[in-house]
């Protein structure tokens, strides 16, 4: 069912693992583009009618606006299953906690008498939020992308979430209810590229926003791609990733559990053992037998997921080598199970997050951790961050001068504007003394 990489005996280079040699999906957001740049265009010259064209192409529904009616909102928060909202507000709960501690203050520093820089935090003005609505229906992604923006200030914000058949059009009833719990009243019924699209251009019902975040399928990920710059984006979300680090103290049945559970939502979707145990390999392959049997979704996600190419059991020759290979994996989601876990979860220098011990399973942190589960794919954990307070938060340098600080660094500037020959940067600073700039001591 899942493949195995023998890295056994390989001599490592100095600069690290190739990453070509590990698993990973194909994700051709490139070839993605051409298709949706169309689908954009329309959306910014048609608007509100383009919207409820595609709703009927790609959705199979008909629906006559795109803005979800608050009477829809407050219907689906009253109809929701006491246990899911006593969950979801735990959820909001602990997310608070986490993301308001994230809210960075102003700072000032003193450069020289006279002489101030600040660098103060400001708010992205109006956000866009996206909530995938495909295979499966995400109200924790409500909560992961609305908390970190209200924590950070924002405000204006709108959530948009494909139109479902089975419920007239609108979203899915649960995902209008996490809306509302949050005092989100601007919803709309959009999915994919065209969503991203109504939020960067706008439309009759929809002002443009500055921002747009959340998961999506790969033409989400290309309308980001296509329209950055017109807006600012967290990141291009490919097919979602675990990997778990174990050795010979793990239980067979945790791994198999936790790699499943990754692989239920996508076909696409990768699971990746990497062990020095072989005993633990063979394992988890017969546990993982057992489990797939005895659960949902096997035979159009979780086994095509657990097979294909981006999925695979890494065998190493020990924990230096483990290591190695889970910081050129860079994992969406790193679990950690080995002896002394805390101390080897310190060293990963690589992971969107990083689950320690047993009980820390990454579907903690999908739903009820404290932490957000909005975060880089495709190996983008090397140099990106998850979603959260300062994603949408941009720092401005504020740079207050008296005539006198001026006047002491001032030969200094003059002589590197001439240095770059850009005479005219030094001659703005001789305009505000009448009298010759004096070198700078």
């Amino acid at each position: 069912m899942i493949s195995r990489i023998d890295l056994r005996g390989t001599a490592f280079p100095e600069g690290g693992i190739d990453r070509d040699l590990l698993p990973r999906a194909e994700l051709d957001v490139e070839a993605a583009l051409e298709k949706v740049r169309p689908i954009c265009d329309d959306v910014r010259h048609r608007g509100t009618a383009a919207l409820i064209d595609y709703a009927h192409r790609f959705d199979g529904v008909a629906i006559e606006r795109v803005r979800v009616p608050a009477e829809a909102l407050e219907r689906a928060l009253a109809e929701l299953d006491p246990a899911v909202r006593a969950a979801l507000e735990e959820s909001i709960r602990r997310a608070r906690l986490v993301h308001r501690e994230q809210r960075r203050a102003d700072h000032t520093t003193q450069v020289v008498p006279g002489g101030t820089v600040t660098e103060r935090w400001v708010p992205v003005e109006r956000v866009g939020l996206y909530v995938p609505g495909g295979r499966s229906v995400y109200p924790s992604s409500v909560v992961m992308n609305v908390v970190p923006a209200q924590e950070a200030g924002v405000g204006s914000m709108a959530v948009a979430s494909p139109p479902q058949s089975e419920f007239d059009g609108l979203p899915h009833p649960t995902i209008l209810a996490a809306c509302a719990l949050l005092g989100v009243e601007e919803v709309y019924a959009a999915g994919g590229a065209q969503a991203v699209a109504m939020f960067a251009y706008g439309t009759e019902e929809c002002r443009p926003v500055s921002m747009v975040t959340g998961p999506g399928n790969i033409w989400v990920a290309a309308a980001k791609r296509l329209l950055k710059g017109r807006i600012g984006i967290d990141a291009e979300a490919g097919p979602t990733e675990i990997a778990i680090l174990a050795d010979a103290t793990a239980d067979p049945v945790h791994v198999a559990a936790d790699l499943i559970s990754q692989a239920e939502h996508d076909p696409l979707a990768a699971s990746v053992l990497v062990t020095d145990s072989e005993e633990l390999a063979t394992a988890v392959e017969k546990e993982l037998e057992v489990q797939v049997a005895a659960t949902k979704h096997v035979e159009d996600r979780i086994r095509p997921a657990l097979s294909g190419r981006q999925s695979g059991i890494v065998l190493v020759d020990g924990l230096e080598q483990g290591l190695a290979v889970v910081d050129a994996y860079a994992a969406e989601h790193l679990e950690i199970q080995t002896e002394d876990a805390p101390a080897v979860a310190a060293r990963v220098r690589n992971a969107g997050a990083i689950f320690v011990g047993a009980w820390a399973p990454v579907s903690l942190g999908d739903y009820a951790a404290g932490s957000n589960h909005v975060l880089p794919t495709g190996g983008c954990a090397c140099h990106s961050s998850g979603l959260s307070v300062q994603s949408f938060l941009r720092g401005i340098h504020v740079v207050d001068y008296s005539r006198e600080a001026l006047a002491e660094v001032a030969g200094h500037v003059v002589t590197l504007a001439e240095a770059e020959d850009l005479p005219a940067h030094g001659a703005a600073v001789k305009a505000r003394f009448d009298w010759n700039v004096p070198p700078s001591k």
